[in-house]
């Protein structure tokens, strides 16, 4: 099984992601942020995230392990 891609961040940040396939999560606060990282599906390979969400989640969410995806970070 192949691996998905997803985004966190804000709607205006994320939603155009959804046309090349993007589960996007939109999270407009910090506390919706943790809630769609840990909502995550086990199948998230790489999560895209906005300045704001990566800075929500901190550093323990977004270096790099192997139990958790791929982050990669949005520039402001």
């Amino acid at each position: 099984m192949m691996g998905t891609v997803a985004a966190i961040g804000s709607r205006t940040a994320v939603c155009g992601l959804a046309l090349a396939g993007v589960d996007v999560r939109v999270a407009e606060d910090p506390d919706a942020v943790r809630r769609a990282w840990h909502g995550l599906p086990g199948t998230a390979a790489i999560v895209i995230l906005t300045a704001e969400a990566a800075e929500a989640l901190g550093t323990a969410a977004t270096a790099p392990a192997p139990s958790r995806p791929l982050t990669v970070v949005m520039p402001p």
